[in-house]
């Protein structure tokens, strides 16, 4: 064999054959062999990667039911969770350059050390085997996703108290997964003297269930309303459970269009992707729809629902508490979460519209997505400010008279650390370019 054409991972596992000589391979002697080859990195140093470079990716090569069973994956700007034995036929998929800085990890550094070999193999150069693995980093209390924080509920996590009266299950900053159930947005609901008014009908018939089963055990009182903070799956879906409670639903009416133009095809994803926890899931229509404004009364509280002008999707509300200023935002504000921009989404009139939200003087912020939030800083800068400086790029490429191709290479790494970046980033800039052609050409 000329031993010149040998790759060096097969070298040492020729090498630790003939050492072995007339023994048994072993596992650690396989070992042994891999761990000449590849760099380990210590809690401390990917702590600082994840800190301090933007670029970098998290692969966790256990299988998907481990992660569920172990509670999650280790927290980073982009963690992938790519099974060792896949690893080979799914990395190409991920557009990784050769230079992105990648480390590994498993439970025990039995599988990671070999991942991280057959990824240098693969001419990843940078390349690190976290060796101390994901039992020590979750031991450590440091930042996890969890693939579900209330396993024992169709919920992805229970309700919290944001103030009094006011609550939010806040869930998942991730796309829907079988996991999560669906609940990748925030569930809200306020309490007040004469009853209960929900914000979000939830994705599917069992999670609204789950939901009334946790607002029944923090208050008596019966839910007199539900709202709908748009027309998408997530925010309308389980709308039948509380109809065939005697629950009224509310939206706008471009959400309620939406909904009738959109119901079926959100329902049959649905289907596919939750297969049986979309069991009686059925699509409804809203039972009263508004335009502007409507103000309701509940235990001697006004709660006004607001359409404050064109956001994330058609029919986006927030609806306002002015005795206890509080705003339930819905999409109209992210944070945690990179925004996602539609081909429907009206940028322009976003920012504009983010004006009349500020004027409201809300105190407590709940958002779509993510937690709440004190004041409008935080929100303003991870909407209406990415919405502005991704309007003034695009800007720069058109006056240039540059294309798509330009819009794509947009610096969007003051936002890489926010949840479904790498899987809207990109998406983003070229709905915000197409978006703006179309303005430069006065459609």
């Amino acid at each position: 064999m000329d031993m010149r054409r040998v790759i060096p991972g097969t070298f040492l596992l020729l090498l630790a054959c003939a050492v072995a000589q007339a023994g048994e391979l072993t596992p650690d002697t396989l070992l042994d062999a891999v761990a000449a080859e590849v760099t380990d990195i210590d809690t401390q140093g990917l702590q600082a990667l994840i800190a301090d470079d933007p670029r970098h990716v998290v692969i966790d090569v256990r299988t998907q039911t481990e992660v569920a069973l172990t509670g999650g994956m280790i927290r980073s700007h982009r963690t992938l969770n790519i099974p060792r034995g896949w690893l080979e036929f799914q990395i190409g998929q991920q557009a990784l350059d050769p230079d992105t800085p990648i480390v590994v990890y498993c439970g025990q550094n039995l599988r990671s050390p070999p991942a991280a070999q057959t990824l240098q193999q693969m001419g990843f150069t940078n390349v690190r085997n976290y060796a101390e693995g994901f039992f020590e980093w979750k031991e450590a209390d440091l930042p996890l996703y969890v693939a579900n924080k209330a396993p024992d509920s169709f919920l992805y996590s229970r309700p919290e108290k944001v103030t009094d009266g006011v609550w939010s299950a806040i869930g998942a900053t991730q796309p829907h997964t079988y996991e999560n159930s669906g609940h990748n947005n925030n569930l809200s609901f306020v309490i007040t003297d004469a009853g209960v008014l929900v914000v979000n009908a939830g994705d599917n018939y069992l999670l609204a269930k789950s939901l009334h089963d946790e607002i029944r055990r923090v208050t008596d009182q019966p839910v007199k309303y539900v709202v709908l903070e748009n027309g998408q799956g997530h925010a309308m879906l389980g709308m039948t459970y509380w109809q065939d409670r005697g629950v009224p639903v509310i939206a706008h009416v471009d959400a309620a269009r939406e909904i009738e133009e959109n119901g079926p095809a959100l329902l049959a994803r649905l289907q596919q992707r939750s297969r049986d926890k979309a069991f009686r899931t059925r699509l409804g229509t809203p039972d009263e729809t508004f335009t502007d404004r409507l103000e309701l009364t509940l235990g001697g509280e006004t709660i006004e629902l607001l359409n404050l002008g064109p956001a994330h999707s058609p029919g986006d509300i927030v609806v306002w508490l002015p005795e206890r200023k509080v705003v339930i935002s819905g999409d109209v504000a992210f944070h945690e979460r990179l925004l996602p921009v539609f081909e429907d989404t009206d940028t322009g009139g976003w920012i504009e519209t983010w004006d009349r939200f500020v004027d409201l003087g809300a105190e407590i912020i709940v958002p779509g997505h993510g937690g709440p939030v004190e004041g409008y800083e935080e929100v303003t800068r991870y909407t209406r400010d990415y919405l502005v400086y991704m309007r003034e790029e695009v800007a720069k490429i058109l006056d240039s008279g540059g294309g798509l191709n330009d819009a794509y290479q947009i610096d969007q790494s003051a936002y890489a650390h926010l949840d479904t970046f790498h899987e809207l980033s990109r998406r983003n800039a070229a709905l915000i370019f197409q978006e703006m052609e179309f303005e430069a050409l006065g459609f």
